[in-house]
């Protein structure tokens, strides 16, 4: 398999969508073997070390769900030719399979050979391969957090190859954004310049673009870096009236003068009521982004 074929079959899994419902089990679980293999581990990776580092990404940068699912990933990718087993007799991969019963039947999961190899003697063909699924399914201000937690190094170039087309964003989107809001922060109104450069001041998608989220006044907000990183992790939110909404595991210094002060605050307003954020992407936001519940009001 070539590179360039190598790296489309990574960006080509099935992964399960419904009215933009976050589903990352797989891309999280194919990162976190990346970084196995990046170390030089090319073996079985047993479950039982799986499920709970993959317990933790879901809950770090998953949707907030009552349930986490690190079984699903484990035995479905192999669906789509990305997975092997150590017992693969045991498993017939259309069926689930609790994690209880991986555990007791100590199953352990790889990439197939071929492709570790081939990964492992291209490190540059790793870092695209885990820079493409970083793009695919998560806002830039999360790829550095999430290759922290998978252990992963990207910052050597990636290669040059023919991938599949990306939808691509409205270049002027940011520029949009920051003119509805007047050029401030939307929540504590920063808006410093170095002479005519705006500083730390950028545009946040309220339904990720990775999820379908259009380039639309109605679907951004003007934030700088902190509150955008803030608000892409599910610290806070915005209801449809415009008012802040802080997580109640939200904690720790400096969670007051960046937060909690804000809490149940409307945000500054962009210049024109046609810019309002639309309840469609506020309430995607709640579902799929924000962490933990509603401190009082």
């Amino acid at each position: 398999m070539t590179n360039s074929d190598l790296l489309s079959h990574f960006q080509n899994i099935n992964t399960w969508q419904s009215k933009g419902t976050r589903a990352p089990h797989k891309p999280l679980l194919m990162l976190l073997a990346l970084g196995e293999i990046q170390r030089g581990n090319t073996g079985f990776i047993p479950y039982t070390i799986i499920e709970p580092r993959l317990k933790d990404l879901l809950l770090d940068f998953g949707p907030q769900r009552k349930t986490l699912y690190p079984n699903f990933p484990f035995t479905k990718l192999a669906n789509d030719n990305l997975w092997q087993f150590n017992k693969p007799e045991l498993l017939d991969t259309k069926q689930d399979y609790s994690s209880k019963f991986l555990r007791e039947h100590d199953l352990q999961g790889k990439f197939p050979d071929d492709v570790t190899l081939q990964l492992k003697q291209n490190p540059e063909l790793l870092r695209s391969v885990a820079e493409a699924i970083l793009e695919q399914n998560f806002p830039d201000t999360l790829h550095q957090d999430i290759l922290d937690a998978v252990g992963l190094d990207i910052t050597a170039e990636p290669v040059v190859s023919k991938i599949k087309q990306r939808r691509r964003r409205d270049p002027f989107f940011r520029e949009s954004i920051l003119k509805a809001y007047e050029y401030k922060c939307a929540v504590c109104s920063f808006g410093v310049r170095l002479k005519h450069k705006i500083l730390a001041l950028e545009a946040a998608h309220i339904m990720w673009h990775q999820a379908g989220g259009p380039d639309v006044e109605v679907n951004g907000l003007a934030l700088c870096a902190t509150h955008h990183k803030l608000f892409d992790l599910g610290a806070f939110t915005v209801n449809p009236d415009l008012r802040m909404l802080v997580s109640d595991e939200v904690n720790g210094l400096g969670a007051n003068e960046w937060l909690l002060q804000h809490h149940g605050k409307s945000i500054q307003p962009p210049q024109k009521k046609s810019f309002y954020p639309d309840p469609e992407f506020t309430i995607w936001h709640v579902n799929e982004v924000f962490k933990g519940g509603y401190r009082d009001l």
